[in-house]
């Protein structure tokens, strides 16, 4: 009963833990859109990674985790520069003048990146069809949402709004490339070389990348003078909910829910939130705001979600529990093979004239 229980219980919280990592980071981009109608981008950045920081480390605390150590937090710095600052600096930008949903579908062609970037996988990359295919279809989906997003402005000014946000957003898919490049192979180079190991809990170092990217959204918010015109009172009731969901949800319970299920599960069932994510801000976009979703719009990301899955297709195809349904499929369809081929002799055994001696 005990054993039982605890299964349950597991399995519980690994549905629970994927409902938020669908939902709740697929949201997010419904929420940004929606908190900037009351603050502008630097000041809500600031905001959320503020309180955001300051709640993981106190947790942290609370738990008793060590909280510093000077190379862990140096390389938490790089990153939460990279991942948080400038990657969501770009996203909160953009949703000033494009659709939440639009933003989603092309922050999730940042695999194009991850194959355009990471040298050390070149070969592998380039010689795999499905990538090579994969990178093209998502190279053409971002183009054709970009001529898109271009030609529905208005007039000249909207769509140098529309192309600023659009490159801000390139950028930041980049940067978020970039982080991701740097954690994995610092950390490779780091075991190579015997170097000591970094100590610090996963969420402590999460901790850190949020306040400096706080740090680095408050500092801007100040220079551009966007905390000088700020006005608390002018703020509507349902701005400040949206900043709390992403302060709660967005930062803090999402990502621990991510972090534990890589600990937990596979990583690439865990990837799949790749593929969910923008669906949900789509469909939040069109049903909950003034945007429409074009079929044009669907169409890219139906072709983006294709690509992405094509250039992860080495890491799925070598995925032992995808392996293991192809076999079950494999045997199903030989067995289905083999009962068809004993009807057919029963029939042809029936059908066959009499012979008489």
């Amino acid at each position: 009963m005990i054993k039982g229980a605890k299964k349950s219980t597991n399995t519980g919280k690994v549905l629970f833990s994927y409902a938020v990592v669908y939902l709740v980071w697929g949201s997010t981009f419904f929420f940004i859109e929606k908190a900037l109608h009351s603050f502008s981008p630097f000041v809500l950045g600031s905001l959320r990674f503020i309180f955001a920081a300051s709640l993981l480390m106190g947790y942290c605390k609370f738990k008793g985790y060590k909280l510093f150590q000077a190379k862990a937090v140096m390389q938490a710095c790089i990153i939460g520069f990279l991942l948080l600052f400038i990657d969501m600096a770009g996203v909160i930008w953009a949703e000033q003048y494009i659709s939440s949903g639009i933003v989603a579908i092309i922050s999730a062609a940042a695999a194009i990146w991850f194959v355009l970037l990471d040298k050390s996988k070149w070969k592998e990359n380039f010689s795999s069809p499905p990538i090579v295919i994969g990178l093209f279809m998502g190279f053409f989906g971002v183009i054709m949402l970009f001529a898109e997003q271009i030609g529905v402005a208005s007039n000249n000014g909207k769509k140098t709004e529309s192309i600023i946000a659009l490159a801000a957003l390139v950028i930041g898919s980049l940067a978020w490339t970039v982080g991701s490049l740097y954690s994995k192979y610092s950390n490779k180079r780091a075991a190579q070389e015997n170097a000591p190991r970094v100590e610090l809990n996963v969420m402590v170092q999460t901790a850190w990348q949020m306040t400096i990217a706080g740090i680095l959204f408050t500092i801007t918010a100040f220079a551009t003078g966007e905390y000088a015109r700020f006005d608390y009172t002018a703020v509507a009731i349902g701005d400040w909910w949206a900043l709390i969901y992403l302060i709660f949800f967005g930062s803090i319970l999402a990502f621990s829910s991510y972090i534990w299920l890589i600990q937990e599960r596979p990583s690439t069932e865990v990837s799949t939130y790749a593929y969910v994510n923008p669906i949900v801000a789509v469909f939040l976009s069109h049903f909950f705001t003034t945007h429409k979703v074009t079929s044009l719009q669907i169409i890219g990301l139906v072709i983006i979600l294709a690509s992405v899955l094509l250039m992860n297709w080495n890491l799925y195809k070598n995925n032992k529990r995808i392996k293991r349904i192809r076999k079950i499929g494999m045997l199903h369809k030989r067995k289905h093979t083999v009962k068809s081929r004993l009807r057919m002799a029963a029939i042809e055994t029936k059908s066959a004239p009499k012979v008489t001696h």
